[in-house]
């Protein structure tokens, strides 16, 4: 029998929903509307994705976005300037530096001028220090572990007193993770990679966090039957595709699978590089085209090869042994936006005090 799925995009959306009625709430008996802003240094790709979503929620949940745009080479007197400037504003009461920061940046020290009062991504080291001690409370708990215990809550998935293994121990995810689950009475055992004999640690567990960034690691006879298995991994794993061919580079002389633009649909693709029919070369993204390559009457091909989304438990394999299980994508990934609104919207209730 299969696992029962738990479904991180509808929970998500609950806790949204909740958060929004509660934003309401706030702007009516006290005028007060939750701003958060986001601190984005550079062009990376991905960084502006993961702002422009964030700011798309803030106006979702009627909130304010506060977006701080800075250039890939500005300087660390610049970023803490603009950093300083938020923690001054009123209107704001979340703050969140996009990671990674360009390599020139101390990414500490600009993460650790966030106000504690605005520090949503729940990071200050006084609020992880809170975390870590018995009786205390967090202002903000990280959003990515926090979603994570809200997933096996409101899914009914009993933690007190029972094991629960975490794979991984970064300061993201799988530290607080460990200590959110401890203090709801888990008993918690944290694997690295210095463990020894990690899969029968790891059947030990009623409740499994993997979140160790190895794609499909996490294997059926890893896991105890029954348990509940929260996969927090994001990987990107290349799969063949019917009309992959080689191609050899013409700058490197690497060989590398890919196939024409027009050979597949669009959905799970990604352009590796370039092909030139009639000079008959290829080259990959990252290379310049070669020099004999001049402007041909039938341009240039896109060459792409298919990818898919993967996380740290290889699913098929697991749902058939697991109670409950997380999917990659549609599990996790959803709740960390959805717990920093909360975060948000609490800031500006902690403003009122």
């Amino acid at each position: 029998m299969s696992a029962q799925l738990i479904d991180g995009t509808a929970i998500a959306a609950q806790i949204r929903r909740e958060t929004a009625e509660a934003v309401e709430k706030l702007k009516k008996e006290h005028g007060i509307v939750p701003g958060l802003a986001t601190v984005l240094v550079g062009e990376n790709p991905a960084s502006k994705a993961y702002v422009g979503s964030k700011q798309r929620a803030c106006e979702e949940l009627g909130m304010v976005s506060i977006g701080r745009k800075l250039e890939e080479d500005a300087s660390q007197e610049e970023v803490e300037e603009v950093v300083g400037a938020l923690n001054a504003d009123p209107n704001v009461h979340g703050i969140l530096v996009q990671l990674p920061l360009p390599r020139h940046l101390d990414e500490e020290k600009i993460l650790g001028m966030v106000s504690l009062e605005k520090d949503v991504d729940g990071f200050h080291p006084v609020n992880i220090g809170r975390l870590s001690m018995k009786g205390r409370e967090p202002l903000f708990v990280p959003c990515t572990p926090a979603g994570c215990v809200e997933l096996l809550v409101r899914s009914g998935v009993e933690i007190k007193g029972k094991e629960a293994v975490v794979l991984g121990r970064s300061n993201i995810v799988g530290l607080p993770v460990a200590m959110l689950l401890l203090h709801r009475d888990a008993t918690i055992t944290i694997c690295h990679s210095r463990t020894q004999d990690l899969p029968a640690t790891c059947r030990q567990a009623d409740i499994l966090i993997a979140a160790v960034g190895r794609a499909e690691m996490v294997k059926a006879d890893w896991v105890k039957p029954g348990a509940a298995v929260i996969d927090v991994g994001i990987n990107q794993v290349w799969r063949d595709h019917p009309a992959d061919r080689e191609y050899t580079s013409a700058v490197s002389g690497k060989t590398f699978k890919a196939h024409r633009g027009d050979e597949s649909d669009k959905g799970g693709r990604r352009k590796v590089g370039e092909y030139c029919p009639e000079c008959d070369m290829a080259w990959l993204n990252d290379e310049d085209r070669p020099a004999g390559c001049g402007e041909c009457g039938e341009g240039l091909v896109s060459l792409f090869r298919k990818y898919e989304l993967v996380g740290d438990v290889d699913f098929n394999e697991v749902k058939e042994v697991a109670g409950y299980i997380t999917p990659v994508p549609g599990g996790v990934g959803p709740m960390t936006i959805a717990m920093l609104m909360h975060n948000t919207y609490r800031g500006s209730v902690h403003s009122i005090k």
